[in-house]
């Protein structure tokens, strides 16, 4: 079995941020699963064989909470469906839900009050991992709340809430939060919650925790909402397709982490079928994290990580703001010194850029991106979508006289493909072939390094940063800045392996709304 397990630790330059204490940490875990499916999701089945098909699932968690927990795991991260699976209907989900307390409104442990709640099997086998093995838990799975019409007139007419639901359990066993998808992606058998939910819980050993699931990472709420309230410690479980060029699980993963600057938890599915894969463990100063390669077995992966204590209550460091985190969204890396100092080059204006320089228009993402060709082994381009310009400075480092196409793209607007969302994106990508029309399709392996920098003027302080090698393979950047008039500045060089993609991916959540009611 061959995995790509990376541990990056540190970057080239951090001295303009301040690390925790170095006691200030804990032992963090998550566990992509290899998920064992329902064959036949839309039929649905009786209490006790939900319960059989869980069970198998669940026999599984409990053999890697006891490993988690005998490599010194203080908090374990379970995937988005990783208990019941997914694409099921409305009805057939109906006998794997189970009613969970707001831990809000009432105090609960499944594992030593058994007998409090009817129907509550995988809540109990859940409490009962947690406190066996010491550890603070965060699983997914499907709750059902009933409801009224007659008291609620947003009640669904069948008299139920069905939500994507995560819950956590601390290290005794007692449920301490319940948190509900909002954003929710084709997801037939859940509701929507009426609001979204902002949800943390507090540990005994890193303090506070927000909990967000799969395509919440996507959108304001809870995401930014939660980081926007400075908690820094984000718990993720997802069920993620990987969607290449741009959001590759650890690659979109990794960016948040960076440029929130916040330490993301994110535990993944495993289904070679649905390309899903990758899980990690990001702060903003290391990342360790795997992606399974073509032809590798499909098994689940637990991963084990000592990370630094980001919650500001907790570290109790008397330090300024802009020394110890990146307040709006500022990237974490905005080392100004050490780029005076480097070879660093102001970028050129777009009037230096030559005229025979051709645009064109190639759909990535399934986004009508404008496109540039790097026709030389070294140059200066800028490319513009509306007002919206990207501009890149690069050096090719062909290896084996390898002939690889690349292109400089720009998008500014509104995504309507499996959601809705408006972005702002300067991206570096290897063309799928040495034909133009292809610049945008979906590359995993490339041999061509790259050493660049990566500019765009961006109308949103939210920009996640990426580079992304050949297989899946993660680089951080050498420098990221983010000025006060918006630019966002990228350098790399010295490259690994070979170039997929480098990206500054900007979010326009403040146009959301108004663009997306538009294009109803």
């Amino acid at each position: 079995m061959f995995f790509f397990v990376v541990a990056i630790v540190s970057f080239s330059l951090t001295s303009a941020q301040t690390e925790p204490v170095v006691d200030s940490s804990y032992v963090a875990a998550v566990y992509e699963h290899n998920l064992i499916l329902n064959p036949e999701p839309r039929v649905p089945l009786s209490r006790r064989a939900a319960l059989q098909h869980m069970k198998r699932n669940l026999d599984i968690y409990e053999e890697q909470a006891a490993q988690a927990a005998q490599q010194g795991a203080q908090i374990l991260v379970f995937p988005e469906v990783g208990i019941q699976g997914f694409n099921f209907s409305r009805s057939s989900i109906y006998s794997y839900l189970e009613t969970i307390p707001d831990p809000q409104q009432e105090s609960w442990n499944p594992c030593t009050e058994p007998g409090k709640y009817n129907n509550t099997e995988v809540l109990q086998r859940l409490s009962c991992m947690a406190r066996r093995y010491n550890l603070y838990m965060v699983a997914n799975m499907g709750d059902l709340q009933p409801c009224s019409q007659k008291t609620d007139p947003s009640c669904p007419p069948d008299g139920r809430w069905q939500f994507n639901t995560n819950v956590v359990f601390s290290s005794d066993g007692l449920l301490v939060a319940r948190y509900h998808k909002y954003n929710l992606f084709f997801e037939e058998a859940f509701n929507t919650p009426p609001q979204p939910e902002i949800i943390t819980f507090d540990t005994p050993f890193a303090g506070r925790f927000g909990l967000l699931i799969c395509f919440d990472i996507l959108f304001h709420e809870p995401t930014v909402a939660l980081v926007e309230k400075s908690v820094r410690q984000l718990i993720f479980p997802t069920a993620w397709y990987n969607t290449l060029p741009l959001l590759d699980s650890n690659q979109f993963h990794r960016a948040f982490s960076l440029g929130a600057d916040v330490t993301l938890l994110s535990a993944n599915i495993r289904l070679d079928q649905f390309k899903m894969s990758g899980s990690g463990i990001y702060t903003p100063f290391s990342a360790t994290y795997h992606h399974a390669q073509q032809g590798d077995p499909e098994e689940g992966r637990l991963l084990v990580a000592r990370v630094p204590v980001l919650d500001p209550l907790w570290v109790k460091q008397n330090v300024a703001t802009e020394e110890m985190m990146m307040s709006s969204y500022n990237l974490p890396l905005q080392i100004l010194d050490a780029i005076k100092e480097s070879s660093y080059t102001p970028p050129k204006t777009g009037s230096s850029v030559p005229s025979s320089s051709t645009t064109f228009i190639s759909s990535m993402m399934c986004d009508p991106f404008t496109f540039v060709l790097l026709n030389e082994t070294e140059g200066d381009v800028e490319v513009c979508n509306g007002s919206f310009c990207c501009h890149l400075q690069y050096r090719r480092l062909t290896q084996n006289n390898s002939k690889e196409l690349y292109a400089l793209g720009a998008f500014a607007g509104t995504h309507t493909v499996d959601g809705c969302y408006a972005l702002q994106v300067c991206a570096l990508v290897r063309c799928a072939q040495l034909d133009f029309t292809t610049c945008g399709q979906a590359v995993e392996e490339a041999e061509t390094k790259m050493d660049f920098m990566l500019e765009g003027k961006f109308g949103t302080r939210y920009v996640y940063p990426s580079v992304l090698a050949s297989n899946h393979v993660m680089e951080e950047p050498e420098y990221l800045k983010k000025a006060a008039d918006g630019r966002v500045i990228m350098k790399h060089s010295n490259m690994s392996s070979g170039l997929v993609t480098a990206c500054l991916y900007g979010r326009m959540y403040h146009l959301d709304y108004d663009e997306c009611i538009a294009l109803e």
